[in-house]
């Protein structure tokens, strides 16, 4: 299985397609990655998502032709571009990307997807991207003398996820099944003096370890499961706050394969990280694939496309029980 932030979303709705359609570069450079690792489960990061999945099938059908066929696929409208109505970010003005339940020029920007060779349950499917912000155990609110920031009306609606929250089952053969817990947070940069986006990447990452603690955020996984996504979250970077993710790297429920590339691109990258920026805070490792304690990993690993990509593909092989 395998996690790709492929960073494919366009300015608005519609682009994405026609770049699928006439093979654009940056396309070419993610299906090529997709083909070099040959997933059996790929979770798509930062790709938009339309009505009736159109831009998904495009993509699906190119990696067919190409030889690596996965012909079930998943989908949902994302919390990015979302309009609100509000003044999401205290800004003053209402109606930009920040004003959406999570950063997005449009609706559908910047979504998650799920391909995959076996059958994917969508009727068992537990959605918890509608969850509130203020609803978590000891949640970091934004403040400003003493009151939430910019109003309470925000965190009356304001959801935790940037993108969502999915508990996927997929049905893979022999009877078995695997559910895929996946999200992709928010960056801890940017968002004003009162730390709005830092605190809410931080909360996106534990709501992962509360649930796998049962502190009645929704009914546990069944198991076995794989928590899958990308944190925007580095445990020994300098941005955010790094204690989330080190809770949930070392949470029992969880192993941590921590992945490697075989042949770096770069000599002086360290060998764990998944995401480069030449021009902010470098490499960072911010993509994770989390297996169940009980399942056995097999073998792990990343891949990286040739520059301009900012980004690895992470891969982990595990066997079932």
């Amino acid at each position: 299985m395998a996690v790709f932030h492929t960073e494919l979303s366009r300015q608005g709705p519609g682009l994405l397609l026609r770049d699928i359609r006439a093979g654009a570069e940056d396309v070419g450079r993610v299906q090529a990655a997709i083909l070099a690792a040959q997933p059996d489960i790929l979770l798509l990061l930062g790709f938009d998502h339309d009505l009736n999945h159109v831009a998904l099938a495009a993509f699906q059908q190119a990696l067919a032709v190409a030889g690596h066929a996965m012909p079930h696929r998943f989908a949902t409208l994302p919390n990015r571009g979302m309009a609100t109505g509000l003044d999401m970010d205290g800004d003053g003005r209402t109606g930009t990307p920040d004003d959406a339940q999570g950063f997005g020029r449009f609706a559908g920007a910047s979504g998650m997807a799920v391909l995959s060779r076996w059958p994917i349950d969508a009727g068992g499917m537990q959605d918890h991207s509608a969850f509130l912000w203020r609803d978590l155990p000891d949640a970091l609110l934004p403040r400003h003398e003493g009151r939430l920031f910019p109003s309470d009306a925000v965190f009356d609606i304001q959801r935790l996820a940037s993108t969502g929250f999915w508990m996927l089952p997929v049905r893979l053969p022999g009877g078995h099944s695997l559910t895929l817990m996946t999200w992709h947070a928010g960056p801890p940069a940017f968002g004003g003096p009162h730390q709005r986006n830092r605190n809410r990447n931080h909360d996106e990452t534990m709501f992962w370890a509360h649930l796998l603690d049962g502190r009645g955020l929704a009914p546990p996984p069944a198991t076995p499961f794989v928590l899958m996504g990308n944190a925007n979250l580095d445990p020994d970077g300098a941005q955010g706050l790094p204690r989330a993710i080190r809770t949930l790297l070392a949470h029992p429920a969880l192993q941590d394969p921590a992945p490697t590339a075989a042949a770096p691109r770069d000599p002086l990258a360290p060998p764990g990280a998944t995401a480069h920026f030449p021009r902010g805070p470098g490499w960072l490792r911010g993509s994770y694939i989390l297996p169940d304690a009980a399942l056995r990993v097999t073998a792990s690993g990343l891949y990286w496309p040739p520059p301009p990509g900012r980004h690895a593909l992470v891969w982990v092989d595990i066997a079932l029980p």
